[in-house]
Formats: structure tokens, C-alpha cells, sequence
């Protein structure tokens, strides 16, 4: 097995790691409003395909990775008016992070990585927020990828350049591919195009889908996703997950 679970293992077996060459990946997400297609927990399942392979590629480089048990409420203002949304307060979402980070550094682990799926600016912030606090002395190195900024954007597809990315080709695909099963096929296939960016609204200073110009809570392509294209999706979040770790522990980090 290229990696191992954290929350899988004894204490015995916890004891017996060579802790300065682990490397702990938390995957995090939001429960929030997907479409009327996918479920609440899509960027939990996009952030757990994201960490193993991730962990799979560090692995390989001669880490050993340990992929946490996932974190899965945030701060999720965007969602927050469709029923199933669970909305946290960022300081909140920071000091866990923090505390986390603290953990693991009593273990001796070299670093935190967050396979992070929720792209919500009151998330990201929270995010930056902590990666701030631990560059100070708190915890141990946070690295976490923020995707929606040069270089790694750009690699994620056309749909997710245009903004207009929840629950659509480019989400809609990785669930396909991780959990076919949680997604409404029938539905999926006849929702309509709905192109109205997102990047384009938090710039403008919107604050939720409805008023970005998602009613349904999607934005995108959601009938042009495959199960193909979802694989080939998380074959490249591995990619930048393992690439922002190597560069963080070399002291480049870009995250």
C-alpha cells in the first residue's frame, strides 16, 4: 500500500512511524448545496480523491504520507441559504487548523498538507489565515494549494478558467468518477448550461448563488461531465498536491 490512514491505524502502529518523513494530508470540504444533482458532501468526495492521490505521488518521491479522517464543515456563507448547508465561522475553521497543526507536530510529523476542495473566498481565507499563523511558530508547516490562483488554475480545465465551476463539468466529473453512485443521472443529464462566473461575482462583490446567478445552486456544465474526465481531474489535484508539498518542505512554497 503506497500510503496509510491515519485513523486506520493502533497507537502501537502509530509509535512505530518514522515520523520525520510523514507528511499528514487532511482532505477538507464543505457540506453544502451542490445542484439539484450532486451531493451535499461533493467537495468532501472531490477533497478525499484529491489527498490519495496525492499521498499516492509522495509516496513515490519517499514520504510517507498518512491520509487524516476529512474534514468536512467550513465556512460555506455562498450556500448558506439551501437547506443542507452547514455554514461555520472562518476564525473557527482557522483554529482548528491550528490546534490540528499543533497535533501533529507533537508527533513529529513534518508537515500538514490540506487537499482542499471548497473554494468559497470565507473558506480560503480561513486557509490563508492559518498558513499565516504557522509560518509564525504555531503548529508545523500548513501547505495547502489554493486553486484558484496561477499556477494550478490553469490546470484544472477550461470550465474551472471561466469561473462558472460548482457543481458542473469540472466537479460533476470528479464525482463521477469517485462516487457514481451519489450522483441523480437523470437530473445531471438535462440541467441546462448556466455560465454565469462566480470569480466574476466575488469580484463584484456578491455573497451568495442566488445572487451570482445560480437559483439551483450550479454553475457550469454539469450534462457535459464523464467519469473520464473526472479521472483524469484527479490524477492532476494529485499532481499539485504532491508539488506543493515538495516545494514547501524544500522551502519554495506557492500555495
Amino acid at each position: 500500500m503506497p500510503f496509510r490512514e491515519w485513523g486506520a491505524m493502533t497507537w502501537e502502529e502509530a509509535k512505530s512511524l518514522d515520523s520525520a518523513r510523514c507528511v499528514a494530508i487532511l482532505p477538507v470540504g464543505a457540506i453544502e448545496a451542490h445542484g439539484p444533482h450532486l451531493p451535499l458532501a461533493t467537495d468532501v468526495i472531490i477533497a478525499e480523491a484529491m489527498a490519495r492521490a496525492g499521498a499516492e505521488r509522495l509516496a513515490a518521491r519517499g514520504y510517507a504520507p498518512l491520509v487524516l479522517p476529512s474534514f468536512a464543515y467550513t465556512a460555506a456563507p455562498f450556500a448558506a441559504g439551501f437547506p443542507g448547508t452547514l455554514s461555520m465561522a472562518p476564525e473557527t475553521v482557522t483554529r482548528v487548523l491550528l490546534d490540528l497543526a499543533r497535533a501533529l507536530a507533537a508527533r513529529g510529523v513534518a508537515a500538514l498538507a490540506v487537499a482542499n476542495a471548497h473554494l468559497d473566498p470565507a473558506h480560503l481565507g480561513s486557509l490563508a489565515a492559518a498558513i499565516s499563523a504557522a509560518k509564525e511558530g504555531e503548529g508545523l508547516p500548513i501547505v495547502a494549494p489554493d486553486l484558484t490562483r496561477k499556477p494550478w488554475a490553469g490546470r484544472l480545465g477550461e470550465e474551472f478558467m471561466t469561473g462558472a465551476c460548482h457543481a458542473g463539468r469540472y466537479e460533476g466529473s470528479v464525482v463521477m468518477a469517485a462516487r457514481p453512485d451519489l450522483v441523480r443521472e437523470e437530473i445531471r443529464r438535462a440541467l441546462a448550461p448556466n455560465p454565469a462566473s462566480l470569480s466574476t461575482a466575488i469580484r463584484g462583490g456578491l455573497r451568495t448563488f442566488e445572487e451570482a446567478g445560480g437559483p439551483r445552486a450550479y454553475f457550469g456544465w454539469p450534462a457535459d461531465a464523464t467519469a473520464a474526465e473526472g479521472q483524469a481531474t484527479i490524477a492532476t489535484l494529485g499532481d499539485i498536491l504532491a508539488e506543493a508539498v515538495v516545494e514547501a518542505l524544500a522551502g519554495g512554497a506557492r500555495t
